[in-house]
């Protein structure tokens, strides 16, 4: 990941810079139609390459056949070479019998005998058509008759299982055309034909830098306040995957010295560079600078009306794109894939780009940006009148977004949202929608993910949308959900998730797992004491800082009673999840918060037991009887569950 933060003013920028051009917004279809518009038309470079080697290239002229395919008159079948003539009477009452002919013919041997009136010869499937014969009698429609004879019950037509050389493809015929991608049916055409190369446009070689004090190279040592870099793999892979020629060249420091030199020699050795970070306006993002001097006309645009991905910079040096994504991944591929896929596979060659789409109901509002045409990653579900779209509620730093999603609908830069139950057009990620077999939508425990593994090993694809307990139990109620996890306590009855059901809901029990608050060891203010002693002993501490969680979730109820009225400092950071909560006290940002026992002790952090809270399942009825549900329900009551679970520190209801 290449997240990147303003680094304080910017320094006076060179006078090549067009003012008005830096941070100019411009709308997505104009920034593109520059872009293309500065690059083409231009002259595609070829070159000669063997079948293997030209997968996914596409031909930069047209292929003729050299030879007609088959090159022979052939047998589709297992049978007899017969003239059919010969057969014309044959039927069952009067069979007519032929001598058999002393050789067999089999694929790659070439006949030596003629079929002669009242002779057969055996032939195999593939094999090549003996001199006189014009007909294939199946070997099941014959029977045997003395030493070298058979009799045959039914006449045969001239030409029945036979093909004829050059009725697959003709010698001289078009067999591709220029500006066809290779593929595998491709390269069995071509390897048909006796063609062991092709003429095909040269891949571009694209250039990534990855920019950023912050980064770390995968399998490196995770310094302090350092991040893995992600985007130098993830826009690696996405260039070869769309006919480029990726070649990464690490990460570089916000030095403009340094980075200046490798964008130059990255240039001069490449059709394309493309960069991740640096786009934003700050001391320390200098790629926008450094563009300016790298060759006419430069920068094309920075700042588009994209969400995410408004920081993206194009520009054009000396004929060849450069190319600044923004750091966050998600910000990055989706504007990879709107914005540069289309001029990659322009300069390798390649049609567009055809993406799947399906139709699908969106349950919930999603708020945009009005004036930013907005990208919204989402899990498809199958509802009881078709697809549901789930938005991913994740940010543009979230990289499991991608991996986590089915694809993603757009929000038009004039729309304020998307209202809830819009049946919007979903792109997938792939050709193919994979629908769950069991949809698990509600609040997450990572208990969850031990009993969900024996239905991912037995193969079942099974999506869990952490929504937090109402929101699964409002996604329950529509039909949206097999089942939602819930862990809610009603003060009236003193009970968990029982009073929330409503008609067509059942609860099944899941596992009791322990509430408390999370400290850091040996903080005074905290060890030794109860929960309502420590909650009492942070608000005396005007420096004491909480982390909250998201409103929806259980932990946030029994937070918000042990709270009563008062608003500490940190109340309004709300993360969705325990481990955020746990991160966060053990990385010094906040002092407490409320988590499960389990992610406490697994983080290294001081625990105090508050309340052990239920953790069950609201069912929706109508789906109890699917499959993938008897397969959870199984798997839930199983003893290996029930060890994996008292392993991880959590009680079986």
């Amino acid at each position: 990941m290449t997240g990147k933060m303003s680094k304080g003013p910017a320094p006076k920028r060179p006078e090549s810079v067009d003012q008005e051009q830096f941070l100019t917004i411009l709308s997505r279809e104009e920034a593109l139609a520059r872009f293309e518009a500065a690059l083409f038309p231009r002259e595609l470079p070829s070159e000669r390459r063997k079948l293997a080697d030209a997968l996914g290239c596409a031909l930069s002229e047209d292929v003729t056949a050299p030879i007609d395919v088959p090159p022979f008159d052939r047998s589709n079948v297992d049978g007899f070479a017969v003239r059919a003539s010969d057969l014309a009477s044959a039927s069952e009452a009067a069979p007519v019998r032929l001598l058999l002919n002393d050789e067999v013919i089999a694929c790659g041997v070439a006949p030596s005998r003629p079929v002669l009136s009242g002779t057969a010869t055996p032939i195999a499937t593939g094999g090549p058509l003996p001199r006189g014969a014009d007909a294939i009698v199946m070997v099941e429609h014959t029977q045997p008759v003395a030493a070298r004879a058979i009799e045959i019950r039914r006449a045969a037509s001239p030409g029945q299982f036979v093909s004829y050389a050059g009725s697959d493809i003709a010698r001289g015929e078009a067999l591709l055309r220029a500006g066809t991608m290779v593929g595998s049916r491709e390269i069995g055409m071509l390897a048909a034909s006796g063609i062991a190369d092709v003429m095909v446009a040269r891949r571009p070689r694209v250039a990534v830098i990855s920019t950023g004090d912050e980064l770390v190279q995968p399998g490196e040592p995770l310094r302090p306040a350092a991040i893995y870099d992600t985007n130098g793999a993830i826009v690696t892979a996405a260039i070869n995957e769309n006919g480029g020629e990726a070649h990464f060249l690490g990460a570089i420091a916000d030095d403009e010295a340094a980075l200046e030199a490798a964008m130059r020699k990255a240039l001069a050795d490449s059709d394309m560079l493309v960069l991740s970070g640096g786009t934003s306006k700050g001391a320390g993002d200098v790629s926008h600078r450094i563009i300016s001097r790298l060759g006419k006309p430069g920068i094309i645009a920075h700042g588009v009306a994209l969400k995410p991905g408004k920081p993206l910079c194009l520009a054009v040096c000396d004929g060849k794109p450069v190319v600044i994504l923004p750091g966050f991944p998600t910000s990055a591929m989706f504007t990879f894939h709107d914005m540069i896929v289309p001029v990659l596979r322009q300069m390798a060659g390649l049609p567009p780009r055809s993406d799947a789409k399906v139709s699908a109901k969106v349950p919930v509002r999603i708020a945009s940006e009005l004036g930013r045409t907005e990208f919204v990653m989402v899990s498809l579900v199958e509802g009881t009148d078709g697809l549901i779209a789930y938005p991913s509620g994740k940010s543009s730093g979230a990289i499991t977004s991608f991996s986590q999603a089915d694809g993603f609908l757009k929000i038009d830069a004039l729309a304020e949202a998307m209202p809830a139950g819009t049946n919007a057009e979903v792109t997938l990620f792939t050709p193919h929608v994979r629908v769950p077999d069991l949809v698990i939508v509600g609040s997450h425990c990572t208990g969850l993910d031990l009993v969900t593994a024996q239905l991912a090993h037995a193969g079942l694809i099974v999506r869990s949308i952490a929504v937090g307990s109402l929101g699964g139990l409002a996604a329950a109620k529509r039909g949206e959900c097999d089942l939602a996890p819930i862990h809610l306590f009603d003060d009236k009855s003193e009970t968990y998730n029982t009073p929330f059901l409503s008609e067509g809901l059942e609860l099944v029990p899941g596992w009791r797992r322990m509430q408390g608050i999370v400290f850091r060891k040996s903080d005074a203010r905290f060890e030794g004491k109860t929960a309502q002693e420590a909650v009492r002993s942070a608000l005396a501490d005007p420096a004491c800082i909480m982390v909250n969680r998201n409103q929806g979730a259980g932990t946030r109820i029994l937070i918000d009673r042990l709270l009563g009225e008062a608003r500490p400092d940190g109340y309004w950071n709300q993360p969705r999840s325990h481990n955020a909560v746990a991160a966060a006290v053990a990385q010094h940002r906040a002092d407490w918060g409320m988590t499960i026992a389990p992610v406490a002790h697994a983080s290294g952090l001081g625990f105090i037991p508050l309340a052990e809270e239920h953790y069950d399942f609201a069912l929706v009825q109508s789906r109890a009887q699917r499959s993938a549900v008897r397969a959870f329900l199984d798997a839930l009551a199983s003893e290996e569950s029930r060890a994996m679970l008292t392993r991880a520190g959590f009680r079986r209801a």
